[in-house]
């Protein structure tokens, strides 16, 4: 008998347990802290660290400072937004976590459903009573998702229904131990003793592994060491005996087909694809926000100056009259009606100040991770370096083809298409679940025993008659059963004590209730999915239409506004001459000069709310990465390649 059987039977055993250390589809997402040997054998038994978050921010920011001031281009914006926004941070975790799913999946698990909700930017500055509060509070961004699920494992008891998915992640069992017994006996016939006292060591292991087929495959091999009884008729004392066994088992109803069981693992690899599509919904939203940001900063910078040049206007004219009082040529009253109006003047500049400042400070906290923390950039002015440019004229493009491009670039679209195909999925499972359970199972193992003849005497029968006593010989016994533990192992690979059986199973569960109500809801979800779909497509196709039409508003709004603007400022400058001439009144300056300061911040606003229709329908058509030229794959690494912006050589100071 060779000596190397024990191990080869331990490899044959441990054969079936190589996917088990082959490397997992998660291995890049997470930190390795050992080699070797036995680090590699335990590695899947170990806790693996994932890579911590930076909160520093890119050095992309102190390149576009100057003394104080952080000049700053709407591409630079967008950049800074992409490489810190805490929002597209968050949201690079969700195909890594989708990743995870799937080597959970392919494991034979349940799927852990995760969120896959967007954060909307936060609001601009308002000149409200604590709006600076409001919104500086609100630069986080708020959860406007869009296919929520609530909580890590929300969702699990819909995937509990269906047939079960097989565990493809083999086992391996081992068990092992020592006995010694005592069994009292009333009759000494047959052991010769009134106690039978044994006493062995016993070993078993083995592998078991289920397969995507709905089989599952277990070998093991059952060994017992040293039986020794003190039983006077023993012919083997001690001696060793094991067994072979390979058990393979089919589900031929419920759980048969890959398609089946491997429904799960297909839903893993969708979700993939719809985490990516959610990421790039959130680099929309950003960049969407960072524009708005962006322009409203630059209007309210705008206004800023519209209100101080009134208030130096304001400032004059009450100069002007108060010399002119001096020398008797107007009344008090006007001198008073000016001073009003100069201090009403202050006090716009210095609500539109601090609604500046509070832009400032909200987009700051959003194109950085920590930016208000590092105190450089937290008292550093932001000087916009870009202004809002209006096309000539509009592009005409049909509406028809509008609506086909944001069919076609909406990320949203191609989400619930991969829902529906998830809901497909958990159909097959529901459906398949309606069966009766039928299993094969074939069971094959080849036994072996082997030991030492028994040293106690035995009796024989003299050619007398008489009873006698003498020790066993070989031929004495069954020579095939002597030897040790080889022996044992020999018979058992050469199939010496073969053992076969087959058995099927058939469980059918009479009124089927549960199953029923479970293929019926996820038919109704289903349906209420396709009705989603198309409430979708529906929407998007008016947002489209709407949008269109607000952008074509907004342009007619401003150009109304330019001309308008115009007018009352040849009106201002007619009243004024008239006003030095002798021919106007204080009040009839102060009137025109309020209707000139009006109609240039009206000017103003009808400009940023154009910018914000044409970003509006950027977004509406999925077009908005390709408006602003942003890489998805710079996003997803957090590097924006290009270089900052060149800092104006006469840039200002605030």
């Amino acid at each position: 008998m060779s000596f190397t059987k024990p191990f080869v039977a331990i490899l044959l055993c441990f054969a079936i347990a190589v996917p088990a250390f082959a490397q997992s589809p998660t291995q890049g997402l997470t930190l390795e802290n050992g080699h070797g040997f036995i680090y590699n054998l335990t590695r899947n038994y170990r806790p693996r660290e994932v890579s911590r978050v930076s909160f520093e921010d890119s050095p992309r920011i102190d390149k576009l400072m100057r003394a104080g001031n952080i000049y700053l281009s709407l591409r630079d914006a967008i950049a800074l937004a992409l490489e810190n926004n805490l929002d597209i941070e968050s949201s690079r975790y969700a195909p890594k976590l989708a990743l995870a799913d799937l080597e959970r999946a392919s494991a034979g698990q349940l799927l852990r459903n995760v969120s896959t909700s967007i954060s909307s930017g936060p609001s601009s500055a308002s000149l409200s009573v604590l709006a600076g509060a409001t919104a500086v509070n609100g630069g986080s961004g708020g959860g406007t998702g869009s296919n929520t699920n609530g909580g890590v494992l929300s969702g699990l008891s819909v995937q509990l229904a269906g047939s079960s998915i097989p565990n493809l992640d083999p086992v391996l069992f081992v068990s092992g131990g020592a006995a010694h017994q005592t069994q009292i006996l009333t009759s000494t016939t047959f052991t010769g003793t009134s106690s039978l006292v044994d006493s062995y060591k016993n070993l078993t292991y083995g592998m078991q592994e289920s397969y995507w087929t709905g089989t599952t495959v277990a070998v093991g091999l059952s060994s017992v060491f040293g039986y020794n009884q003190n039983a006077t008729t023993a012919l083997f004392n001690p001696y060793d005996s094991g067994s072979l066994s390979l058990s393979i088992t089919q589900n031929l109803l419920n759980g048969f087909g890959m398609a089946v069981n491997k429904r799960a693992y297909h839903k893993a690899r969708n979700n993939l694809k719809a985490n990516d599509l959610t990421f790039k919904s959130q680099v929309i939203s950003t960049v969407a926000s960072v524009v708005n940001l962006y322009w409203d900063l630059v209007t309210f910078d705008n206004d800023l100056k519209i209100k101080q040049q009134t208030l130096d206007l304001d400032t004059r004219l009450y100069e002007d009259n108060k010399r002119r009082s001096d020398l008797g040529a107007i009344a008090e009253i006007d001198i008073i009606q000016a001073e009003a109006d100069m201090k009403a003047s202050q006090q716009d500049v210095i609500a539109q100040e601090s609604q500046v400042f509070q832009q400032e400070m909200i987009l700051k906290n959003y194109i950085t991770r920590g930016g208000l923390d590092n105190p450089l950039v937290a008292v550093a002015r932001i000087v916009p370096t870009d202004h809002i440019d209006v096309p000539a004229q509009e592009a005409v493009i049909p509406i028809q083809e509008l609506v086909q491009d944001a069919l076609t670039n909406r990320p949203e679209i191609e989400q619930n298409q991969i829902s529906l195909e998830n809901a497909r999925l958990d159909l097959l499972g529901t459906k398949n679940n309606l069966k009766p359970n039928l299993s094969a199972t074939v069971n094959m193992s080849n036994a072996g025993q082997g030991g030492a003849i028994s040293t106690t005497p035995q009796p024989f029968v003299t050619p007398t008659g008489a009873i006698g006593f003498r020790q066993l010989g070989p031929a004495d016994v069954n020579q095939f059963l002597i030897g040790g533990y080889g022996t044992v192992l020999s018979q058992i690979f050469s199939r010496n004590f073969p053992n076969y059986s087959a058995q099927f199973t058939l469980t059918v569960p009479i009124r089927n209730r549960a199953n029923q109500a479970d293929l019926i809801t996820n038919e109704l979800s289903y349906r209420q999915a396709e009705i989603q779909d198309r409430q979708l497509h529906n929407t998007i196709k008016l947002n489209v239409m709407n949008s269109l039409t607000a952008l074509r508003n907004a342009r007619a709004a401003w150009e109304t506004s330019v001309v308008a603007r115009k007018l009352y400022d040849q009106t201002l400058a007619g009243t004024r001459r008239k006003y030095e001439l002798g021919t106007a009144t204080i009040l009839d300056v102060v009137i025109a000069q309020r209707d000139s300061t009006a109609r240039q911040l009206s000017e103003a606003d009808a400009l940023n709310q154009y910018q914000r229709a044409r970003t509006n329908l950027d977004q509406t058509l999925g077009r908005t990465l390709d408006s602003y030229n942003v890489n998805l794959e710079e996003a997803k690494r957090g590097v924006v390649a290009r270089e900052p912006d060149l800092i104006p050589v006469a840039g200002g100071n605030r």
